[in-house]
């Protein structure tokens, strides 16, 4: 197979799986139940760990779309210093359309547990507390940057309890069914190189609604080609500010929270 078949071949994989993965994102009365076809528990196949710890980065990787993803030595992330004169306010026309500084340099994509994260050096994250990056600003940036964290790092990790109960918003009965997943081993500690490897950057996302204590966003990622023109899997996510910071709400309807979309017009790219 020439060089040209395979990176055509990748791609078109990409378009399926990357769209897949987003849609694999099942929150059943707010559990996240993932199906990988492995032993949940099977950490042979996880992505190869990250040094322990620590500040700084290791050499920047490539993703599966030739872009720069930088590798964080503490496998957590490494929160950027940040510049709070740089976010946004309510009175400013682009107040909702912006995107959150520093995501286009180096560092502001990182690969934590397999999957690329934005860090920026306006909205946050700003700091690690108890293992998990916390910090986002209150504002629209900021919510995105937490959709965009929070999601691809439960995509990755589904049985991260620390995680789903600290930065989900869940009730008694969705949290009970996530203890349950737990228990009968349906959810993997950590999802194989094979899956996390289209857990990439994130192409643009959309604030549909943004007040002090919600925000309507989505993400768009790349897809698949449908008839000689790229596609998007749009995710919706909601997000709640509580207790300082923005969480994920997992949906209580029936609704598809993804669609596909054929144009980034009136999105905002990282």
């Amino acid at each position: 197979m020439s060089d040209k078949e395979s990176s055509t071949r990748e791609r078109a994989s990409f378009g399926m799986i990357a769209s897949g993965a987003l849609l694999a994102l099942i929150l059943v009365v707010g559990a996240v139940v993932y199906f990988t076809g492995g032993d949940p528990n099977a950490e042979a196949a996880a992505p190869p760990p990250q040094a322990s710890g620590g500040t700084g980065f290791a050499e920047p990787e490539v993703d599966v779309l030739g872009r720069r993803v930088d590798i964080p030595n503490n496998p957590v992330g490494q929160p950027l210093a940040q510049d709070p004169s740089k976010q946004r306010g309510p009175n400013d026309g682009d107040w909702l359309t912006a995107a959150p500084v520093g995501t286009t340099a180096s560092h502001g994509w990182q690969r934590v547990y397999g999957a690329s994260v934005p860090f920026s050096t306006s909205d946050g994250p700003t700091r690690i507390e108890g293992g998990q990056v916390v910090g986002y600003a209150h504002t629209p940036q900021g919510a995105a940057l937490a959709a965009a964290q929070i999601t691809y790092r439960l995509n990755a990790r589904p049985a991260d309890r620390d995680l789903y109960t600290s930065q989900v918003r869940v009730s008694a009965t969705q949290l009970a069914a996530y203890e349950s997943a737990l228990s009968a081993n349906r959810l993997p500690k950590q999802q194989p190189e094979k899956v996390t490897r289209y857990f990439v950057a994130s192409d643009a996302f959309k604030v549909d609604d943004y007040a002090d204590d919600m925000a309507i966003v989505r993400l768009a990622s790349r897809g698949p080609v449908i008839a000689g023109k790229q596609t998007y899997a749009a995710m919706r996510l909601i997000m709640v500010w509580d207790s300082g910071d923005w969480r994920l709400k997992p949906s209580t309807t029936t609704n598809a929270q993804t669609e596909f979309v054929e144009s980034l017009a009136g999105w905002t790219k990282w």
